[in-house]
């Protein structure tokens, strides 16, 4: 094992892989990442699902199964990914057992063109959490204005959810009230709350893609000396809200009862700007209680040429609310930054989700065809 990734995990981060595949089940690398540099949990997104289906002949069978049977490309979508979802907890299970539950969890994310519609999406997350049928499942559900009360119905009836897709503050709240308020109807609703887990997909990289891309067009040299901090600056400040609302009453009021702690997860942290550093999202966000979710290649460097110095949040809260001021002053509009993002991130994952299901209908009628 990796010592820096050992010591990343003794730092109180738990590293989860984003990415699965039924070549990497099958293969047993995810198990080899389990054993061999510290792995514990497991995230995917409808991206990961296309990109997976378009490589080599690991679901052939499958499909052909799937063609033979006549099922429409919606069930044939469900059955495929959730295969290798139930596979992806049945791997990390001895983590799960071990960790009682903090970690060993793999996520799949509901149906992304239901981002906007609250009834369809609790409805779609009751279905995965029956098929897969794993306590170390979680449902990832978009964190939209529609998507907070599905979140919050969801935990309500003993689902763990990952809230995906959150870029601003003042969102990030809502999600963590959306938290509080479906552990609150679970215990109304005779839960166990210890039995149920959440985290909160905090994504980085993408800020700064946007805001750099801002910074540019804005052309000063002052704005340019503001390139590549904001993505930090701003995960930085979530984990300050973290440790405000987890310090409420309302929260201890939910821990006396056995509930768990929402955990901030640092999504979007494989680098987009080749200038960067290729380990910056991980070096710069280490704190206690937090999730780092990456793609394998970031994962290969930490290992390799990670640079931990211990804790690189708390210690860097006024220099990330002095960077958010300074890109007002710039000109930079925040709200508009993280609403686009939002908008750019629901409709990627439903373009991804197509991508899947015009793959699948290509395959099946081909085995059909075939048959």
């Amino acid at each position: 094992m990796s010592d820096i990734l050992k010591a990343l995990s003794d730092e109180g981060v738990s590293i989860w892989l984003d990415d699965i595949s039924r070549d990497r089940l099958r293969s047993g690398n995810l198990a080899e990442l389990v054993k061999d540099s510290n792995v514990v949990g497991v995230t995917s997104n409808p991206t990961i699902f296309a990109k997976a289906l378009s490589k080599g002949t690991a679901y052939d069978d499958q499909v052909r199964d799937l063609a033979v049977r006549g099922v429409d490309v919606e069930e044939a979508s469900r059955a495929i990914t959730t295969y290798d979802i139930r596979w992806g907890c049945d791997v990390l299970r001895p983590v799960y057992d071990r960790t009682d539950g903090l970690d060993g969890r793999v996520s799949i994310e509901v149906d992304p063109r239901l981002a906007r519609d609250t009834r369809r999406t609790v409805a779609e997350a009751r279905a995965l959490w029956w098929l897969v049928d794993r306590p170390n499942l979680f449902i990832k559900i978009p964190a939209t204005k529609e998507g907070l009360p599905a979140i919050t119905a969801a935990l309500a009836e003993g689902i763990s959810v990952n809230v995906t897709l959150i870029f601003s503050l003042e969102r990030y709240g809502e999600v963590i009230d959306a938290f509080f308020t479906g552990l609150e109807q679970a215990r109304e609703n005779g839960h166990d709350l210890s039995k149920i887990a959440s985290v909160a997909s905090f994504f980085v990289s993408r800020v700064d893609t946007e805001i750099d891309k801002r910074l540019e067009k804005i052309g000063t040299d002052a704005a340019k000396a503001l390139q590549s901090k904001a993505g930090l600056a701003n995960a930085r400040l979530a984990y300050a809200l973290y440790e405000e609302k987890f310090g409420t009453g309302r929260w201890k009021a939910l821990k006396d009862a056995g509930a768990r702690p929402q955990r901030p997860l640092w999504a979007s942290t494989g680098v987009k700007d080749p200038d960067l550093v290729d380990t910056l999202y991980v070096d710069e966000l280490v704190a206690p209680g937090t999730v780092n979710t990456m793609p394998e290649a970031t994962l290969v460097a930490v290992a390799d040429h990670g640079q931990l110095r211990g804790d690189t949040v708390r210690g860097a809260y006024d220099d990330a609310r002095a960077h958010m001021a300074a890109l007002k002053d710039a000109g930079v509009d925040y709200d508009d930054v993280v609403k686009v993002l939002e908008d750019e991130g629901v409709e990627k994952f439903a373009a991804s989700w197509k991508e899947l299901l015009d793959s699948i209908t290509g395959e099946l009628d081909a085995k059909r065809a075939g048959a």
